[in-house]
């Protein structure tokens, strides 16, 4: 067992019910999938979407379509940023507040009777993907010849601050469960297991209350230690296995909590993915909370209508978790499928020392056993940074949390890892 105990601060995001923001005046739909911003847009200027439609495509291997959360007219396109912190191409909706659908939609009564084949297209065609953050495509998760033993639900949420996963539970457990239910049928899944931290009293009364009719669902609590929900950590922890390079080898299969529910919602709804919740929280919001929101909506909008900021102009804005999210200048950003927090904190003057003291803890706490700082000093040498293994970097943070000279060290990784994958 391995890794940090941190704050959690997460109160202050549960304190109330889910807000359902789904009003935005426009949607600014970001033309990116898994940070490959190659799609084929679908759409022009002028056109009338609906709620659901498919207005761009990611070309090349998985060429997972990106949907519109509104219905409405586009009335353009322009750039704003992403989860990444980087600019992005987006289209520009604006909401006719109809909430057309091109076809009807009726629920089934059961999703356990898909095909795998059907179940895999289902996935593709609604856009599902790993909502923890990287937004890999979960159709390609379960499209193996291989046995897939044991399904783990991720429910862990290690890093502080985000409640998004909690939520979602609270309010859709049956829900959530019954989806597990028929991932498992489908895909012939010997077990699956939602992995808790032991911490989440609640949650775990919550799910052992309902757990008694699903005999292959079992729940596992991890200690709360920061990152047990990083997929290696989590699988060694709940099954004590390794494995080289995916956990399929094991024949194992990790999902994010938010990701099951929109597979519910796909296989029950034919329900793309154009909404999601966020937590939206931070010392310098007036009322952290967390929101349905659609993919698409300006994050001022949202924090405007939930309370707005506190007065202080020293703050500092975050997409994402405080270990693993972007610091950004502004909060011009728009959700996207895989955001699941946005942080709002008091600015701390940033230390001015810069030298590292050699004392070897980013060594110490960093998860794929790394020499962060040696990578750090190696961003001009190619070789080195390979010989270092730059690019098996998770990017938890770690190395910059645990540094006494405040070196911002995982941004230093970042970019060695981004110089060897433009490598190839």
């Amino acid at each position: 067992m391995s890794g940090v105990k941190l704050p959690k601060n997460k109160k202050m995001s549960i304190t109330k019910k889910l807000y359902i923001y789904n009003k935005p005046k426009k949607v600014y739909i970001p033309l990116i999938s898994s940070n490959d911003e190659n799609i084929t847009v679908l759409v022009k200027k002028d056109d009338y979407v609906f709620k659901g439609s498919v207005v761009g495509r990611r070309k090349g291997t998985y060429k997972m379509p990106i949907h519109s959360s509104v219905s409405g007219k586009v009335i353009g396109f322009e750039e704003h940023t992403y989860l990444n912190g980087e600019k992005v191409k987006c289209i520009v909706i604006e909401n006719d507040f109809k909430e057309k659908m091109e076809h009807r939609i009726t629920p089934r009564t059961s999703i356990n009777k898909f095909t795998k084949e059907e179940f895999l297209d289902n996935l593709l065609n609604h856009g599902v993907i790993g909502q923890g953050g990287g937004g890999f495509p979960t159709y390609a998760k379960f499209k193996t010849d291989k046995k897939i033993n044991t399904l783990i639900v991720n429910a862990v949420e290690c890093e502080p601050y985000i409640t998004a996963d909690f939520m979602l539970f609270k309010e859709k457990c049956e829900e959530i469960l019954e989806a597990i239910d028929a991932i498992v049928e489908i895909n012939n899944i010997d077990e699956a297991i939602i992995a808790t931290k032991k911490s989440n009293v609640t949650l775990n009364k919550l799910l052992e209350n309902f757990l008694g009719t699903y005999l292959k669902i079992k729940l596992v609590n991890v200690p709360n230690l920061y990152p047990m929900g990083w997929e290696r950590t989590l699988i060694k922890d709940v099954k004590d296995v390794t494995y080289d390079r995916l956990p399929i080898e094991k024949g194992i299969v990790v999902v994010n909590a938010s990701t099951v529910f929109s597979i519910y919602e796909a296989l029950k709804l034919d329900k793309p993915v154009i909404e999601r919740v966020v937590t939206f929280t931070g010392e310098m919001l007036k009322e952290p909370q967390n929101v349905l929101v659609k993919i698409g909506t300006p994050v001022s909008e949202v924090i405007e209508n939930i309370g707005g900021y506190k007065r202080n102009k020293e703050i500092v804005f975050v997409a994402g978790g405080p270990m693993m999210g972007i610091a950004l200048p502004t909060d011009d950003l728009v959700v996207s499928p895989n955001m699941n927090c946005v942080l709002v904190l008091k600015n701390i003057e940033p230390p001015t020392r810069t030298e590292c003291m050699r004392c070897g803890k980013c060594v110490q706490v960093c998860p794929a056993k790394l020499c962060p700082v040696l990578i750090r000093d190696s961003l001009n040498n190619i070789d080195d940074l390979d010989s270092y293994n730059a690019d098996r970097c998770v990017e938890c943070g770690l190395c910059s949390y645990i540094c006494p000279a405040k070196i911002n060290i995982r941004q230093f990784v970042k970019i060695g890892k981004k110089k060897l994958n433009e490598r190839g």
